[in-house]
């Protein structure tokens, strides 16, 4: 019984870093209906500047929300410089360039910080809770800040009116147009956000991971499994999938016979296969009628 908790615990720990990645996936693919393939890179990207700026000697918090504020201002400049010319241009050239950022983000990172494991400290530290043996302060730390996220985010498109013109944005950009609604920068907004999203989870899984420039490539499968899962048109679906996808890997590695560590990727995987044969919108996504 101990085990089985130990896992559901630490798979809700991972579990909120894949609603994290999948959140930042879907706020980007309401805006321009791509999957966004170098979110992972940037969240990497991300990590690598708040490492930095704790050898320049800044304290963790004030580096911490310092990255998130360099992130989401670079979400937005790649949004006007990159996206915002490509607006009507084609998926194909969507992927294209996605694929392109991918490959230079992680090249200019291991330019710069080169490609050797580094360590990351973590502000929770690493003993037991309570010294229970079920979870780790870091874990808890995790999970505790994955909520209080998912809560603020609630709070500002539920609440807000810059969060109600982003709503609006992506439900339907044409009448959001018709009522005044600078629809380019809710966006590019939602670029940002996207950004300052994966930097926090880059941040909070780089003491599990260790940093260094493919840090990232897993867990962005696992944020699109849980994406997939949730409703790639479903920010709550993929909160849900993210906190599913978690524990149900960590159960299957550790309760499946020869499954263990090396398949757990597989299991995300096959949930994406399976979602998508029986309910390709998701479990919690809207299925989109278009009038011909």
């Amino acid at each position: 019984m101990d085990l089985f908790l130990h896992q559901v615990l630490a798979g809700l720990a991972t579990g909120g870093i894949y609603a994290c990645m999948a959140l930042a996936i879907v706020m980007i693919y309401q805006a321009i209906d791509s999957l966004n393939f170098a979110q992972g890179e940037m969240a990497m990207f991300s990590t690598f500047i708040a490492w930095q700026f704790m050898q320049w000697g800044m304290p963790y918090w004030v580096a911490f929300f310092a990255t998130i504020a360099v992130s989401f201002a670079a979400g937005v400049a790649i949004e006007r410089v990159v996206f915002k010319p490509l607006r009507h241009a084609s998926l194909l050239s969507h992927i294209v360039v996605f694929i392109a950022l991918f490959a230079i983000i992680n090249s200019v990172a291991g330019f710069i910080w080169d490609f050797t494991i580094k360590s990351f400290p973590s502000p929770f530290g690493t003993q037991s809770l309570f010294g229970s043996g079920l979870i780790s302060m870091h874990d808890t730390g995790m999970i505790v800040v994955t909520l209080i996220l998912l809560v603020l985010l609630f709070a500002f498109f539920r609440y807000t009116r810059i969060g109600l013109a982003m709503r609006a944005t992506a439900e339907n950009p044409e009448s959001a147009r018709l009522v005044g609604i600078r629809v380019g920068w809710m966006v590019a907004l939602g670029w940002g956000m996207a950004a300052a999203i994966g930097a926090v989870a880059g941040m909070l899984i780089a003491p599990v991971v260790f940093l260094e420039p493919n840090m990232m490539l897993s867990i962005l499968l696992y944020g699109f499994a849980a994406a997939v899962v949730g409703g790639l048109n479903s920010p709550l679906g993929a909160v849900i999938g993210g906190f599913s996808v978690g524990v149900i890997e960590n159960l299957a590695g550790t309760f499946i016979p020869y499954v263990g560590r090396e398949l757990k990727l597989t299991i995300a995987l096959t949930l994406i296969v399976a979602v998508l044969t029986l309910k390709p919108s998701g479990l919690f996504g809207k299925v989109v009628v278009s009038r011909v």
